[in-house]
C-alpha cells in the first residue's frame, strides 16, 4: 500500500506541470474552435531549436563520458524499437477491419521517436531535479531508425508474399485463357508482365536507402548535428547563454501547438476506426513499460541512473510525429496515412505526454529513490 500510495502522489503531482498544461490549454482553445494559430515555420524552427539544445547537451556530455556506460542502454533501445514493429505487426495488424500495412506503419511510427515528447521529458526530469545520463537524449536514433527501417522491410515482404499468393490464385485455366486473348491482340504482354512481376517480387529490399531517409529527416538531422558540435566543438558558452535558457519556453509553445494539432486530428479517428483508437490508448504504455523494464536491467548492470531509465521509456512510449511520417510515406507508399498520423497525433502522443511521463517518473522515484 505505501509504494501504490507513494506513486500515486508522485503521479498526479506529474499531472500539474506547466508543461503539460500548455498541452492541455491547446486542446481547450481547440475543442473551442478558436482562430489562434501557430505558424508552420515558427513551429519547424522551434522544434530545431528543441532538438539542436538536446542534440549539444548530450554531445558535450558523451565527450566526457564513459562510453561503456552507454552500450548496453543503446543495444536496449535498439531490441525495444525493433521489438515494438513486431508486436504491432501481429496485434494492431491481425484485428478485423485493418489492413496489414496500415497496422505496421503505424506500429512504425509508435516504435519511432518523438523529439518534442522527449524534450518534454528532459524537461519535466530538470524541474523534479532527477539525475540522468546526458548523453541519455543520443538513445533516440537507436530507437528510431530500427523501428522505421523494420516497419518497411516488414510490409515490403509482405506485399511480396501478396503479390506471389495473387499470382499462385490464378488458376490454370485463367492464365491460359488470358494469355490466349493477349496474344489475339498482339502476343507476348502477358508474358512480360508476368516476367516483371517475378522480377519485382525476387527484388530484395534494400535497407540503406531507408537508413539514408531516416538520417535526412528534419528532426534526426537536428539532434545528430547538435550531437556532433557537441562532441568535436567546445560550444559550452553558446550552450548556457542562448539555447538552455530558451528551452522551456520553446518547449511551452510547442506543447500549447501539440495540443491544438492533437484536438483537430480527433476527427480523424471516425475515418481510422476504433482499432486504431484502441491502439493508440494502450501502446505507448505497453511499450513504455517494456522499455522501462529493459531500463531497470541497465540500472543494476551499468547503474544507469534513474533519469535514464525514465528516457528510455518515454522514446518508447513516444510515437514519431517529424521524421516518421515522411519515412513511412516514402517507404510504404500504400498505408494510408490517416491512420498512423491520426492515431498517433490525436491519441498516441497526448496518452505519452500526460499520462506515460508521470507514470515512468512516478515510477522511478518510487523504485529508485534518490539516496
Amino acid at each position: 500500500m505505501d509504494f501504490l500510495s507513494d506513486f500515486l502522489t508522485l503521479f498526479l503531482g506529474k499531472l500539474r506541470a506547466p508543461t503539460l498544461g500548455f498541452l492541455i490549454g491547446g486542446r481547450v482553445v481547440a475543442a473551442l474552435n478558436s482562430r489562434l494559430q501557430i505558424p508552420d515555420p515558427v513551429y519547424k524552427f522551434i522544434v530545431f531549436m528543441l532538438l539542436i539544445k538536446v542534440g549539444l547537451s548530450g554531445g558535450i556530455a558523451i565527450r566526457n563520458a564513459d562510453l561503456a556506460k552507454m552500450v548496453l542502454p543503446a543495444a536496449f533501445a535498439m531490441i525495444v524499437g525493433i521489438l515494438i514493429v513486431f508486436i504491432g505487426r501481429y496485434t494492431l495488424a491481425k484485428l478485423p477491419n485493418v489492413k496489414t500495412v496500415d497496422g505496421i506503419a503505424t506500429a512504425g511510427l509508435f516504435g519511432a521517436v518523438s523529439g518534442s515528447t522527449l524534450a518534454a521529458a528532459l524537461t519535466l526530469l530538470e524541474t523534479e531535479n532527477i539525475t540522468y545520463e546526458p548523453w541519455a537524449a543520443a538513445l533516440y536514433p537507436f530507437m528510431d531508425i530500427p523501428a522505421l527501417v523494420t516497419a518497411i522491410v516488414l510490409a515490403s515482404v509482405y506485399l511480396t508474399k501478396k503479390r506471389s499468393t495473387a499470382d499462385e490464385a490464378l488458376s490454370r485455366q485463367e492464365y491460359l485463357s488470358k494469355q490466349e486473348y493477349r496474344g489475339s491482340q498482339g502476343g507476348g504482354n502477358i508474358v512480360e508482365y508476368r516476367s516483371k512481376q517475378r522480377s519485382a517480387a525476387s527484388k530484395r529490399v534494400e535497407i540503406w536507402p531507408i537508413v539514408k531517409e531516416s538520417l535526412q529527416g528534419s528532426a534526426l538531422s537536428a539532434l545528430l548535428l547538435g550531437l556532433a558540435l557537441g562532441v568535436l566543438t567546445e560550444p559550452e558558452k553558446v550552450y548556457e547563454s542562448f539555447f538552455n535558457p530558451l528551452f522551456r519556453g520553446l518547449l511551452s509553445i510547442l506543447m500549447l501547438v501539440m495540443g491544438m494539432e492533437a484536438a483537430a486530428r480527433i476527427n480523424e479517428l471516425r475515418k481510422v476506426g476504433q482499432w486504431y483508437a484502441l491502439y493508440g490508448a494502450v501502446a505507448p504504455l505497453v511499450h513504455g513499460l517494456i522499455a522501462f523494464g529493459f531500463g531497470m536491467i541497465a540500472h543494476y548492470a551499468t547503474d544507469c541512473s534513474p533519469g535514464g531509465v525514465v528516457i528510455l521509456a518515454v522514446i518508447a512510449a513516444s510515437s514519431s510525429d517529424i521524421s516518421g511520417p515522411p519515412t513511412l510515406r516514402a517507404g510504404i507508399p500504400s498505408a494510408n496515412p490517416s491512420a498512423y498520423i491520426g492515431s498517433s497525433t490525436a491519441v498516441g502522443t497526448p496518452v505519452a505526454l500526460a499520462i506515460g511521463i508521470p507514470l515512468f517518473i512516478g515510477l522511478a522515484q518510487t523504485l529508485m529513490p534518490a539516496g
